[in-house]
């Protein structure tokens, strides 16, 4: 058997992977008995094991070679290396690990023998013979003639002679596209995801049967199919996308989620081949989606609630009235505010993370081209608002994998700002002015995240009404971005920090202070928010900050950012949380009355001008736009503290929210 040339296949790990050191308890597993004995101190493997067997099946792959390594060779990893960790459980520092079809099997030395049958399921055999010569002879005994051994060139030295050892057989050698073995541990399978809600339902003491999805952003998700990603599948229960719903990657469809069996109901003229084999909808077992036409919903509903013992899960928020009341008699419906499967993709994982931030920063370019272009434009009067939306929405269409923008774009200046959703038409454009301000609220779809930014501009002179209000906006803003809280906290009851310079001087606003977004989905993505009905803040969510002010028939300011929860360390507390600022565009320093400022807000406002500066800057050197890096470079000079306040608003306001807090 020829060993096959090597396969760029990648393990991209989250960090803080769910193989861990343990506490030992003295006891070993015990493969032997039935049903097996596993210590508390076993990490379960299964479901890694199914995500990488199904790719390799996908790859014509009869075995992967996972080493104890990253591309350094190095002999302490990261957490975001420790591939062997993540798939077999077993966290020592020495180990090979190998999988096939039916076998999965560990290589380590005799120091960690014990540790390995404390650590392992019964899904692995360890190996204690640790030579070259075992691990080849295995793989000899194990790969059918003329099957492919795939591995990660980057983590083997030239010293490695594993394949000079397994080279004799002579079968063909070959290359494969490596994309979906990349993907396998950034995100999230479809799989994963549906064992991991059916564990969810398994938890719930009300023991529901089913699980019922009505919202688009419940089924759907992004994958562009036959399309380069540049990325992975995020979000979302089945990776998949449409484009059914304007701004938004949905599609029609209904899931019923039962412990056994998964149900889709969508437009069936719409699937390819491709995208039923992606959905193993060739098979009935419980990881085989059966496709149904869109209008059988109801009645495969009632078919399955006249069932005995049958009880359905809703979510309140996004289920018609219409597939309520087939749930009958009550004994039959259980009900939360959200589904476990909103609530779950509320929170984003290391990787979902870093790409949105990625896309953010992408986004902040095309911002600046806007920005930078209408302050050479409108002194020249020929701009209108219609023509700034047009431009903004040209410079995210030159960014990395955009996908169009997110929402209608809100091009707004004078009174028409003054109106909190006001988009241009024809009808009611208007001439841009240097004696007027300008709100531009706009957002873009890219492949690996949602974006949403509002900033406010004035290029002439603002009155002090008009510089005072946008300053106190803008104090909104930073008192929630810079707010330490607790884990848990509801945005509700923060809410506050964001209205409180506005409330001292008779200001206020409409709407609401902040929603969540996805990772190109929705771009106002629920349960996560400042509103009554949204789930508490745990790490991992993002959501928009958008205090704002509007005067009738004259102006409108609005700051919006997007945000990141992370944990924090304080003093003396732990499970704190606090927000980072994941949009980077600066503000208009001409509407900044920094002697209103408090020390602490000015220092934040520097921190994230200097954040601006590293972030922005490098992908503008990278995108060779030197005159765009000049303009950012301009508007994000540090403040100087000699003129700030002396104000206790930030003690007073981190009170009032300590205060709220304990009433949750």
């Amino acid at each position: 058997m020829s060993f096959c040339k090597v396969f760029y296949f990648c393990f991209l790990l989250i960090s803080g992977n769910n193989a861990v050191a343990v506490t030992y308890e003295g006891t070993e597993r015990n493969c032997s008995v039935i049903p097996p004995y596993l210590p508390s101190t076993a990490v379960s493997t299964t479901l890694q094991l199914q995500e990488l067997r199904y790719q390799m099946r996908l790859m014509s792959i009869s075995a992967y070679i996972i080493p104890g390594t990253d591309a350094h060779l190095s002999e302490y990893l990261a957490p975001r290396d420790a591939r062997v960790a993540f798939m077999t459980g077993f966290t020592g520092s020495a180990g090979t690990a190998v999988v096939t079809q039916s076998k999965a099997a560990l290589w380590t030395d005799s120091r960690y023998w014990v540790q390995a049958e404390r650590q392992m399921d019964c899904n692995w055999e360890l190996e204690k013979d640790v030579s070259v010569s075992s691990l080849a002879e295995w793989l000899i005994s194990e790969v059918p003639s003329g099957g492919e051994i795939g591995f990660d060139p980057f983590l083997f030295s030239l010293s490695d002679s594993i394949g000079e050892d397994a080279q004799s057989s002579g079968e063909n050698e070959v290359f494969v596209d490596a994309n979906k073995i990349m993907c396998l541990f950034a995100e999230r399978s479809w799989q994963t995801k549906v064992e991991h809600i059916r564990n969810q339902m398994r938890d719930n003491p009300y023991e529901p049967t089913a699980l019922l999805l009505s919202a688009l952003d419940e089924t759907a998700c992004k994958y562009d199919f036959g399309k380069e990603q540049n990325g992975c599948c995020v979000s979302g229960l089945f990776n998949m996308r449409g484009n059914d719903i304007p701004y938004n990657p949905f599609f029609y469809s209904y899931t019923l989620l039962t412990m056994d069996e998964i149900w889709v109901f969508l437009h069936m003229n719409r699937l390819t081949d491709e995208l039923k084999a992606y959905l193993n909808s060739s098979c009935t077992g419980p990881l085989c989606v059966q496709l149904k036409n869109y209008e059988d919903v109801l009645g495969h509903l009632k078919t399955y609630v006249a069932q005995p013992g049958v009880k359905v899960w809703i979510g309140t928020e996004y289920t018609n009235y219409a597939l309520y009341e087939i749930i009958t008699p009550q004994d039959k419906l259980m009900t939360s505010s959200y589904s476990p499967v909103l609530t779950t993709k509320a929170v984003k994982d290391d990787k979902e993370q870093q790409i949105l931030r990625d896309a953010h920063v992408r986004d902040a370019v095309a911002v600046i081209q806007l920005l930078m272009w209408l302050e050479q434009a409108v002194p020249k009067g020929t701009e209108t608002e219609l023509s700034a939306a047009e431009y903004v929405n040209k410079c995210r269409s030159q960014q990395k994998d955009s996908r169009g923008p997110s929402f209608e774009t809100i091009s707004a200046s004078g009174p028409n700002a003054a109106l909190a959703h006001y988009s241009p038409t024809e009808e009611t454009n208007r001439k841009l002015t240097v004696d007027e301000m300008y709100l531009v609220d706009s957002g873009g779809q890219y492949l690996d995240g949602t974006t949403d930014i509002t900033r406010t501009v004035h290029w002439g002179t603002p009155t002090a009404m008009q510089k005072e209000a946008f300053t106190r906006v803008l104090m909104g803003n930073i008192e929630l971005s810079r707010t330490i809280f607790p884990s848990g906290t509801r945005g509700v009851n923060m809410e506050m920090l964001g209205r409180r310079a506005l409330w001292q001087v008779g200001l206020n606003y409409g709407h609401g202070t902040g929603h969540g977004v996805g990772n190109y989905f929705g771009v106002h993505e629920w349960p996560v928010g400042f509103q009554s009905n949204n789930v508490p803040f745990r790490p991992g969510m993002f959501t928009s900050i958008e205090p704002g002010y509007y005067k009738d028939n004259d102006f409108g300011i609005r700051i919006e950012d997007i945000v990141v929860i992370v944990p924090v360390n304080t003093k003396y507390g732990h499970n704190y949380l606090t927000f980072e600022t994941v949009s980077l565009v600066p503000y208009d320093r001409k509407l900044i009355d920094t002697s209103l400022l408090s020390s602490e807000q000015l220092e934040w406002l520097n921190n994230y001008y200097k954040t601006i500066r590293e972030l922005v800057g490098a992908e503008l050197d990278k995108q060779k736009l030197k005159e765009e890096k000049d303009w950012m470079l301009k508007h994000t000079e540090p403040f100087s503290s000699a003129s700030v306040c002396s104000s206790s608003l930030t003690v007073v306001a981190l009170a009032i929210a300590l205060f709220y807090n304990k009433s949750i």
